[in-house]
């Protein structure tokens, strides 16, 4: 489901109505947060997280991380809930599985780094342990207590900041921002220039932790974009971005196709859009998260824009690695 717009419009009548379930929805968070870790692993633990629901830049966050974790000596294992997937226990995820059975995310993380998905992080922590993993990287689970952290990432979308400021369903939160903040280390805000000169405008006065700025740039593959008659399509958080990312890079959209979040891409849909964009002679590209849904026949057909996530410094994570790993 898309956000709706009143989220990120300066908060008026329908945020002010729904404030109630508001202080409801954050009243319940705040209790389950107070809650003591289940576990504390013997490996330190770092989450990537955020406060805003839905799409914020997690994944080439989490992407960043292992390879730089990576680049220093240590074996990183990512957990994940493993959201969209049908499989309910816990697992390793393997490249040859499908999006449908473990989830898109941690299909895409796995060909970077041991990907483990449970709704039990205790028992994927364990799993990843006995596996050889020195240091664990949280795909989400700000809000869940049952894993003692020592590291917490917050990742914002710069351009749309914390929205309207509000606790869902009033706003975009699903949190208070002060007391998700309380709780994290470092806030990671990710957009280009004009993006983050908004939101230090907006929102720099809110941090009381240090901020690491960075934005995604489309990774070399060899590709000739300039001039590309593309038909794009994208079930991300934030399709617009991709959208935008792709005409930057010289790439002409005759059509661009929002999907939701984590959208199926059922047969019809793809014939559809394949059909289309034959007959308006243009070539199909998606995302990665997107492109690891596609079935094995229709990969050769569409081309993937990947990205990656390029931070200003890596200086202030450095330092809390030095402090806690």
């Amino acid at each position: 489901m898309r956000p709706p717009l009143f989220w990120y419009q300066k908060p008026g009548l329908k945020s002010a109505l729904l404030a109630p379930l508001a202080a409801i929805y954050a009243r319940t968070t705040a209790s389950r947060v107070a809650q003591k870790p289940q576990f504390r692993p013997d490996v330190p633990v770092i989450c990537v997280g955020n406060i805003n629901a839905g799409g914020t830049g997690k994944t080439p966050t989490v992407i960043a991380l292992v390879q730089h974790l990576q680049r220093l000596g240590k074996t990183p294992h990512i957990l994940s809930r493993g959201f969209g997937g049908s499989e309910k226990s816990p697992l390793q995820v393997r490249e040859d599985m499908a999006a449908a059975r473990v989830g898109d995310e941690p299909l895409l993380l796995a060909a970077f780094a041991a990907t483990w998905i449970g709704a039990d992080r205790t028992q994927t922590a364990k799993l990843a342990i006995a596996a050889g993993a020195d240091v664990l990287i949280m795909d989400d689970g700000f809000q869940n207590p049952g894993l003692a952290k020592d590291i917490s990432l917050i990742v914002v979308d710069a351009a749309r900041g914390f929205g309207n400021g509000r606790v869902l369903p009033a706003g975009p939160l699903r949190e208070p921002i002060q007391a998700g903040l309380a709780r994290a280390d470092a806030v990671i805000t990710i957009g280009h220039g004009r993006a983050q000169t908004r939101f230090d405008q907006t929102w720099a006065r809110e941090l009381s932790i240090p901020r690491v700025s960075g934005h995604l740039a489309p990774l070399p593959t060899g590709i000739d974009w300039q001039g590309l008659r593309t038909l794009a399509f994208a079930g991300i958080g934030n399709p617009a971005k991709f959208f935008e990312t792709l005409t930057a890079e010289g790439a002409e959209i005759i059509r661009a196709v929002a999907l939701e979040d984590h959208q199926p891409l059922s047969l019809t849909l793809l014939q559809r859009l394949q059909s289309e964009a034959r007959l308006r002679g243009a070539q199909l590209v998606t995302t990665e998260k997107d492109a690891v849904r596609l079935p094995k026949s229709m990969r050769v057909e569409v081309l993937t824009l990947p990205v990656r996530l390029q931070l200003a410094d890596w200086a202030e994570i450095d330092r809390l690695l030095d402090q806690r790993l």
